[in-house]
């Protein structure tokens, strides 16, 4: 389906926004503010509140209250998922709008993010039926005089963290879920990129979410985040980021033990067998390095390549890789748009600069994608790489690629494996016996075979090793925000201990 819209112009002035508590919006009042300018057009877009502990504080409270109550979780699945449903409705009514900030924060082209808002809408859909497919489970097996019941119960308030590089998206990954097992959320977008998740939590009042069960407070993660994460009355944290901020997160959540959700970094390996069909995988390769400009934690990093087609492979990965189209995200025709920030952007750039030193050899890009305004990188190729250069071993997040040959098969799994992550992998192999091998022994929770990137609401996400914990989307994606309980059921008369 063809997602391209019409070039759309800039901004005349950033558009402001307040936060979102308690079913309205606060007006930023006497806070700070922070303008968050175009990382493609270097100029403001939006402005958002600084919110402080205190705002955190308050928006716990109502969460709490919402909970408590149970103006949400006491409603029938059915009813839930008809809220569901309508948001689904209001994102469709607002696709334009949408990415357009999209856009506009992100750096990502235009037609990236109409495709991801509307992506959203059918994961809203899909939550709706799992709310109504949530279930226990009773244990007819203890007897006739005693019945087993275990329920799934929504844990609580969660306190939900998301990242800039997928901002609308990954929310949709969390909070139907959320909202399906019955719990109340307080909501913290990255300070880069907050304002269409303001946007979903008027799209939720609109369809009919009761005050108080999704609440947005933007700001810093030094602050805001961080008073989430240690929060005493905050039951559950769902955080998506890189694994060393997701550290910091695990030691904050110690002072009530709150449970975790953690999709964290990625390093992951496209496997090319000799066997494969190298034209579809070379495009393959290209579109996982260069989606979202290599900002993407299921996004390939390390091409582990046959030795006996590395060479044949490395020419055909480098011509079509001269085809890409990097520039202005506003562009419908654009394929890889602009670096978050010009600090990430130089640290991209340092990584390409390292992998030079390191002595890898550099085959395509290795600088600054030229552009008047705005971070730009452009995609970089290196072969001769080693499993001990950092480019091989360290999260980039960038559109950089590092070729390593292997031999055997056995050495490909090793190879793949060689790292601290396990969050994605690709196999690119028509035998379909070593297919299934390698996707077996590769460490990694999400694994595509002849195929990247790619796949629904349906089916679980989430990493192994240092990539991270638990599982979001799916009916999995439900359950993580539960608790279950065991209940016995006595029968007839009980068996006195005195007589």
């Amino acid at each position: 389906m063809d997602t391209r819209t019409p070039h759309p112009s800039l901004p005349a002035k950033p558009r402001a926004f307040g936060f979102f508590v308690d079913g309205a919006w606060v007006k930023t009042g006497g806070r700070d503010t922070l303008d968050r300018i175009s990382p493609a057009h270097d100029i403001p877009v939006t402005t958002i509140a600084l919110c402080t502990k205190a705002d955190v504080d308050h928006a716990v409270k109502v969460a709490r209250e919402a909970f408590e109550d149970r103006r949400w979780s006491g409603q029938a699945a059915a009813d839930r998922a008809a809220v569901l449903l309508r948001a689904a409705q209001g994102i469709r009514a607002r696709v334009d709008e949408l990415a357009l900030l999209e856009t506009l924060e992100t750096g990502k082209p235009i037609s990236q993010s109409r495709g991801e808002v509307e992506g959203a809408a059918g994961i809203y859909e899909y939550a709706a039926g799992a709310a109504r497919m949530l279930h226990g489970e009773t244990f007819n097996n203890l007897g006739d005089k005693m019945l087993g019941l275990v329920t799934r119960e929504p844990i609580g308030v969660v306190g939900l963290i998301t990242p800039w590089n997928f901002p609308f998206f990954i929310l949709a990954e969390r909070v139907p879920f959320i909202l399906a097992a019955g719990c109340t959320i307080v909501c913290k977008p990255s300070e880069f990129t907050s304002s269409t998740t303001l946007l979903m939590a008027e799209i939720l009042a609109e369809a009919g979410l009761p005050a108080g069960v999704f609440n947005v407070v933007t700001g810093l993660g030094a602050e805001v985040g961080q008073a989430i994460t240690e929060h005493p009355d905050i039951d559950m944290a769902s955080f998506t980021g890189s694994t060393a901020t997701g550290r910091r997160a695990v030691q904050a959540s110690a002072g009530n033990f709150k449970k975790l959700g953690l999709e964290l970094g990625g390093k992951n390996p496209q496997i090319v067998f000799a066997d494969a069909d190298l034209e579809d995988a070379a495009d393959g390769v290209i579109f996982s390095m260069c989606f979202n400009a290599g900002q993407c934690c299921v996004g390939g990093s390390r091409l582990v390549v046959e030795r006996s087609i590395a060479g044949t492979f490395e020419k055909l990965v480098t011509a079509k890789l001269a085809k890409v189209r990097v520039g202005d995200p506003l562009n419908p025709d654009t394929q890889v748009g602009a670096m978050v920030t010009p600090e990430h952007n130089a640290k991209v750039l340092g990584y390409i600069e390292n992998g030079r030193k390191a002595g890898a050899r550099l085959v395509a890009g290795g600088g600054k994608a030229g552009s008047p305004a705005g971070n730009f990188v452009q995609p970089t190729l290196f072969a001769d790489v080693t499993t001990d250069m950092a480019i091989a071993r360290e999260e980039i997040f960038g559109p950089v690629l590092g070729i390593i040959p292997f031999e055997t098969e056995e050495e490909a799994i090793a190879i793949a494996n060689n790292v601290d992550y396990g969050l994605a992998a690709s196999i690119w192999t028509k035998n379909l016996d070593k297919a299934v091998n390698v996707m077996r022994r590769v460490r990694a929770g999400r694994t595509w075979i002849n195929c990247t990137i790619t796949g629904g609401p349906e089916m679980p996400i989430g990493g192994f090793k240092q990539s991270g914990w638990g599982r979001e989307t799916g009916i999995y994606g439900v359950e993580e925000y539960t608790q279950i309980k065991s209940c016995h059921i006595e029968l007839g008369q009980r068996a006195p201990w005195i007589s």
